[in-house]
């Protein structure tokens, strides 16, 4: 049943395309009814929920793992945070010291 309103609503943007350019030539027309049918093709998708997939709602909190540092959905959640490294192999951060020019540390 979505199909054939998918469809319909296909053939129905193909037929305004084609009463709008109705008196003019038939490159115009095609041209009109190609606007006319992809207008109708997004607007039937949109309505019909054509080539939409399903997903489940995932919440962190129902999933048992959440939290341990270890599983992949893990390190996709604090991918940014850690910037790219796994949980607790982050390198330190190398800021340099505030005395590291001064005379006494020059070897």
């Amino acid at each position: 049943m979505r199909k054939l309103i998918f469809i319909s609503f296909i053939v129905v943007g193909a037929a305004v395309g084609l009463f709008t350019a109705l008196h003019d030539n038939w490159g115009v027309k095609a041209v009109m009814m190609t606007i006319g049918s992809v207008v109708g093709t997004v607007l039937g998708g949109a309505l019909t929920s054509t080539g939409r997939r399903s997903r489940s709602p995932q919440t962190f909190e129902s999933d048992d793992a959440y939290g341990q540092g270890t599983t992949a959905k893990d390190r996709d959640r604090n991918y940014w945070r850690d910037k790219g490294h796994p949980p607790f192999m982050k390198p330190p951060n190398a800021e340099p010291d505030h005395h590291m020019f001064d005379p006494d540390r020059q070897d």
